[in-house]
């Protein structure tokens, strides 16, 4: 009975956040979501692979002396790179504005799974932050991981290059549980249209059909929680963005268990190795 408690409560679900473009408020959306996950309880980590613009760590206020790149170095280990943010969110803080690191290769892209095997933290959540657009290194990623978040705006640009890793996820790679993440919409009632709109082109032209959550509202105070380096559940837990990502956070908790994939932190490095080696 212990092994099996000690099994089910180190099952972690790892969510990959993406978008076709830069400026939709995705790592915005990836930090104030795992602050949100951690108020609720759940032991979250938040691993920020935007590997050539890291910044999940301003978004959560955290000081970071060491990144991704000492361990690609060999000069210190995952776990001395870890920081744990105010809001209790585990960091695994990405090397920005590293250049080898933005054009990161596929031994090195596993060299940093294989590192995760060195953890014994119990996570409930991994939450992924990957780079925009569809670089080998952020597809890589989001195989790997077991659900797949697209942050959208409103915009032609933006809905273009969202339907663009879309077909690639879908029709290259063949992965499903894909869910549309509209951000900065004028009203729930807009972001569920805009959802509809790109889950019709979707089905129309892929044959592929999008999950969706919730949206993320236009909530200035958003932004004026990140100047003040803290998410915005601190700076104004009262707001309709606090309120928004607290909403996504209790909607994935309910989510049903993937149960044709195995778990967790193992299931996220094997599928990643696997990806980066050609398997």
């Amino acid at each position: 009975m212990q092994a099996r408690q000690a099994q089910t409560k180190r099952r972690t679900e790892v969510i990959g956040i993406a978008s076709g473009k830069g400026g939709v408020g995705k790592t915005t959306l990836s930090s104030n979501l795992a602050v949100a996950l951690s108020m609720m309880g759940k032991q979250v980590m938040l691993l920020d692979a935007d590997l050539g613009l890291a910044n999940a760590q301003i978004a959560l206020g955290c000081q970071t002396q060491y990144n991704l790149s000492h361990v690609i170095a060999g000069e210190k280990s995952l776990k001395e790179v870890i920081v744990t943010s105010r809001q209790g969110v585990k960091l695994v803080p990405g090397a920005s504005g590293v250049h080898q690191m933005a054009a990161i290769s596929a031994p090195v892209t596993a060299g940093i799974v294989q590192a995760f095997s060195e953890l014994d933290d119990e996570i409930d959540y991994l939450i992924v932050d990957t780079a925009a657009g569809i670089a080998p290194s952020v597809l890589a990623f989001m195989e790997a991981c077991q659900r797949r978040f697209i942050v959208v705006k409103d915009e032609p640009s933006s809905i273009a290059d969202a339907y663009g890793i879309i077909k690639v996820m879908t029709r290259d790679l063949e992965l499903d549980e894909i869910y549309l993440i509209p951000n900065m919409v004028e009203s729930q009632a807009a972001g569920a249209q805009l959802y509809r709109r790109v889950n019709e082109v979707c089905d129309r032209f892929l044959g592929k059909t999008l999950q969706y959550l919730t949206s993320i509202e236009t909530d200035e105070l958003v932004l004026s929680a990140l100047k003040k380096y803290q998410s915005v559940m601190e700076f104004a837990p009262g707001s309709a963005g606090a309120r928004d990502f607290r909403r996504l956070a209790d909607a994935i908790t309910n989510l049903p268990e993937i149960s044709h994939l195995s778990g967790g932190l193992q299931f996220f490095m094997e599928r990643l190795v696997k990806q980066n080696s050609g398997g």
